[in-house]
């Protein structure tokens, strides 16, 4: 059997040549071995504004302009159905178990009427009320009365611990469909103005100038605001109306306890019920939390009378509940006569209603009492409480009025907290939290888990961290803080899931807790984010300070990705701001080359445009041909600028003026000439420059000679062809320093060149670079001292000097237009070509003083 060519009848093959059918998936009923394949990071990318933001978990948060092709479009609104699914997700859960019944609203007509008139008129009402008053319960039933009022229809928001920014993109993404995607303010303030609906606000925390700038960016909605008497009231101007809600009458308080016990109350009830009316003020919450206390007694009757009938349950009441109950709790059995709480108990009922419910119910209250007040979702029950029953607590819960709903999730009733702190249900409270915050971190870390329900759990997660933050203190090695480790792993979901106040919660408290555990590379991830959510919005100065800190966190850390990961966003704050970022090195951070705007400095120093002249340090002039050697660039001067500039100008405007002259010569002089076919006139065209390299003798250049030959210079050639008239033969007359047409020869001028054949050097006509050597000589056979003529005597050199050394000096002064070569000034007259044509290529040879004119000449 060959493993690498399988048969027909391997592998799930038939011979048919059909490709083999899957393998059906293996239960996994046990663990594989090995080690298993690491989760990768969970990174989303969206738009906030003209932003590109990309949600990195590990190195922190990217952040760049949004392309153009990267831009959603205009949002549009969630159509009829859409919107019915939104607001039932915005509804508390249906407790698990068997259904209660939902108590009437009792003598709330006329105030139930009336907000709805004023919401159909399109006025906006506050509804203020104490807590227990049936406010949430009221608007309720408003909101179902006003289901057809507005074209967008209704909209339910929380308000408990929101913002009026917050709740300003929470009604955005109510109404429109915009998944990752979050607008920027003049957006957000063009889609509001189009909304239409009536929103149902409970909770509302602010009043004010915070309310009127929600009032003002949705000037087509009517609002009914619920709040409590000690929230800021709206402003004088405000135009929003104000309904009070006050607590029951007598009767209506008896009518509601009746309804909760679901039946008729004996006298002794009913006076017990007027004591409480009276202690409570006609809470309807008092009553409900009373209707409860009743009905345990009731079973507790059944439960004593079936046992004297029966004898067969003698065994379980009292005796095993009394063992789970305090001792008041229990009382005094005597056949049916069970008394009734006392009015100190039915006026904070929560541990005597706490003390009669199942072992999960009460752990469930210990983990909310930890929590602030705060509720797991009834999916994480079984989890914490360690009961896989223990999601039918909230059912209990919200039997008895210790819980109730707020927004998506529940919350304990008003003064429940309190009333069980008293009770000892907040012993082990850090050790609760601390459960919840390995918990929540587990489950938001998980790949299943999206961001939107990491969202709706965010008031627990942040209760958590409120409470552990402050303890945080210096883990083991090799692991942290489970504060940090709860901030790290649900910060990046809160800013995935557009929960953007959770967000920054969440990082404040992870900064903090990192700070107090010495965690520098966290703090540093915290930093970052930090900067990154100021940045997305449009607080730039908090963004370069948070940005910096974590900068300088990270080099601290070696965190070179997190580095640059910083340094961009640093970099689009001072982009934006128009302030660039001046960061100082600090330990452990790298240097870059170039820290300025300009580029940075070639590896050999940085060139000038003229080297600087050196006054002449001998009086005797010496032309020696040897190997151009490379001329080391000068050292910037500090003083260097706009003198340089200045300097480099005028020597450049000097040489366009020599060079115009010496072309205005050449050319005057080939007009004058005879017709002859070798006239320069004829051969000079546009740009007489030999620069192109030609090979075919045009525009009157000579041909190139074969590499690493001689060019020789312009002043080493013969100038007269003898008397055959050709150049180059044995009857040319041997160049003398007087062939230029110069009457007085220069008696510094003693060295004569070699015989070796020499090409003209081809000049350069451009003017912008004038440092640059016009000509290069690479004499085949070079000697140590110059060739004599013995027809002519040699000079002895004087101590004036002729011609000026390389070297610019700070206070040069083009001097007039002369010839530095060798042989003198040259003269005006064009020198013949070996073809017997004359070439102006020595013509603008001549450049101002202090210019080499050959790289291969070295002046001694």
């Amino acid at each position: 059997m060959d493993p690498n060519n399988p048969g027909p009848e391997e592998y799930g093959r038939d011979g048919d040549g059909h490709a083999p059918r899957q393998r059906p998936p293996r239960e996994p009923l046990a663990s594989d071995f090995g080690q298993p394949a690491p989760v990768l990071a969970r990174t989303v990318q969206l738009v906030s504004g003209d932003f590109l933001l990309t949600v990195n978990p590990v190195d922190g948060s990217e952040i760049e302009p949004c392309p153009p092709a990267e831009r959603p479009a205009r949002p549009v609104k969630l159509t009829e159905a859409e919107r019915a699914e939104t607001g039932r997700a915005a509804r508390p859960p249906v407790p698990p178990g068997p259904s209660q019944p939902e108590l009437p609203l009792t003598a709330r007509q006329d105030e139930r009427e009336k907000l709805v008139r004023l919401l159909a008129r399109g006025r906006s009402v506050r509804l203020t009320g104490p807590a227990g008053s049936g406010r949430t319960r009221l608007l309720d039933v408003v909101a179902e009365d006003c289901a057809d009022l507005a074209p967008d229809g209704v909209v339910r928001l929380d308000g408990h611990r929101r913002s009026a920014d917050d709740l300003l993109y929470d009604l955005f993404y109510a109404v429109y469909d915009a998944p990752l995607y979050r607008p920027g303010r003049d957006e957000l303030a063009d889609c509001l103005r189009e909304v239409g609906a009536v929103v149902v606000l409970d909770d509302l925390g602010f009043g004010g100038a915070a309310l009127d700038e929600l009032l003002d960016a949705t000037p087509e909605c009517a609002f009914l605001l619920g709040a409590t008497p000690d929230v800021p009231a709206p402003s004088a101007d405000s135009a929003v109306e104000e309904v009070v809600l006050d607590g029951l009458d007598r009767a209506a308080g008896l009518d509601l306890l009746e309804r909760a016990v679901d039946r008729d109350l004996t006298e002794d009830e009913s006076n017990w019920a007027g004591d409480l009316w009276f202690e409570s003020e006609g809470l309807p919450l008092r009553f409900v939390q009373a209707g409860a206390l009743l009905r345990q007694r009731d079973r507790r009757r059944a439960g004593t009378s079936a046992v004297d009938e029966f004898g067969v349950f003698e065994d379980i009441w009292p005796g095993d509940l009394s063992d789970e109950l305090p001792a008041d709790a229990v009382g005094t059995v005597d056949g049916d006569e069970i008394p009734l709480p006392s009015l100190g108990e039915a006026a904070a009922p929560a541990p005597l209603l706490a003390a009669r419910l199942s072992a999960s119910a009460r752990a469930t209250l210990r983990f909310a009492v930890a929590l602030g007040g705060e509720l797991p979702h009834q999916a994480h029950l079984p989890a914490l409480v360690g009961d896989t029953h223990a999601d039918a607590a909230l059912g209990e819960l919200a039997a008895c009025g210790l819980v109730a709903p707020a927004g998506s999730r529940y919350r304990l009733a008003a003064g429940v907290p309190a009333q069980l702190e008293a009770a000892g249900y907040a012993d082990g409270a850090q050790a609760q939290a601390r459960t919840a915050a390995q918990h929540y971190t587990w489950w938001a870390g998980h790949p299943s888990v999206t961001p939107e329900r990491v969202c709706a759990e965010a008031d627990a997660v942040l209760a958590a961290l409120a409470v552990l933050s402050p303890l945080a203190s210096a883990a083991d090695e090799g692991e942290a803080d489970v504060a940090v480790q709860l901030a790290r792993t649900a910060a990046p979901a809160f800013a995935a899931g557009l929960h953007w106040s959770a967000w920054e919660r969440t990082l404040r408290a992870g900064a903090e807790a990192a700070r107090l555990a010495g965690d520098v590379a966290e703090e540093a991830y915290f930093h970052h984010e930090l900067g990154i959510h100021a940045l997305c919005a449009g607080e730039l100065d908090r963004a370069r300070a948070e940005l910096e800190a974590s900068v300088g966190l990270r080099g601290a850390a070696a965190d070179k990705r997190g580095t640059v990961a910083g340094r961009r966003a640093l970099a689009l704050v001072s982009d934006r701001s128009g302030i660039p970022a001046a960061l100082a090195p600090t330990a452990g951070e790298e240097v870059p080359d170039a820290r300025h705007e300009e580029s940075a400095s070639p590896p050999r120093g940085v060139p000038t445009a003229f080297p600087e002249l050196q006054p002449p340090t001998d009086t005797g002039l010496i032309v020696h041909h040897t190997s151009p050697v490379p001329m080391p660039a000068p050292t910037p001067k500090a003083g260097v600028g706009l003198k340089g500039l200045a300097r480099r100008n005028l020597v450049a405007a000097g040489a366009g003026a020599l060079l115009v002259a010496v072309l205005g010569t050449v050319v005057t002089l080939g007009a004058t000439s005879e017709n002859d076919p070798g006239a320069p006139s004829e051969n000079v065209g546009v740009n007489p420059s030999a620069s192109q390299g030609a090979d075919d003798g045009s525009l009157g250049a000579d041909r190139r000679t074969e590499e690493g030959g001689d060019t020789g210079d312009a002043t080493s050639r013969p100038a007269d062809p003898g008397p055959d008239g050709t150049l180059g033969t044995s009857d040319d007359p041997t160049p003398t320093a007087t062939e230029s047409g110069d009457s007085s020869a220069d008696p510094s001028d003693t060295g004569k060149p070699d015989d070796s054949t020499t090409t003209p050097s081809t000049p350069t006509t451009s003017s912008s670079s004038p440092a640059k050597p016009s000509t290069t000589t690479k004499p085949s056979e070079p000697t140590d001292e110059p060739t004599e003529s013995p027809d002519e005597p040699t000079d002895e050199p004087t101590d004036e000097p002729t011609t000026p050394t390389t070297g610019p000096t700070d206070d040069y002064t083009p001097p007039p237009a002369t010839s530095d070569s060798a042989s003198g000034p040259t003269s005006s007259t064009p020198t013949q070509t070996e073809s017997g044509a004359s070439s102006p290529a020595s013509a603008p040879q001549s450049s101002e003083a202090g210019t080499p004119s050959s790289s291969g000449t070295t002046l001694i």
